[in-house]
């Protein structure tokens, strides 16, 4: 079978591993950091497997980390706290 490649880069990437506990819930993140997202970072909720690549302005979008992470407005309300400490 051949294959069209659009790309296959390999970059070294710095992962900080993360886990707190909330007024909700408890977050296990893998926070990665990477030229590759534009001053953004991806991160992974390990416990819901779910991800989204998040910048400052994404924090401030309504609703963006709720349908990111299948999260209440509470819920979303730890892990937007922790983000914006985290990215400033």
């Amino acid at each position: 079978m051949e294959r069209f490649f659009l790309y296959d880069d390999t970059e070294d990437t710095k992962t900080r591993f993360v886990s707190f506990t909330g007024k909700t819930l408890r977050y296990d993140l893998a926070i990665m950091q990477s030229s590759r997202f534009f001053g953004k970072v991806l991160v992974l909720d390990m416990q819901m497997n779910r991800f989204a690549i998040i910048g400052t302005d994404d924090l401030e979008e309504p609703g963006y980390l709720e349908h990111a992470f299948h999260k209440s407005e509470e819920e979303a309300q730890d892990l937007r706290e922790y983000l914006t400490e985290l990215l400033a």
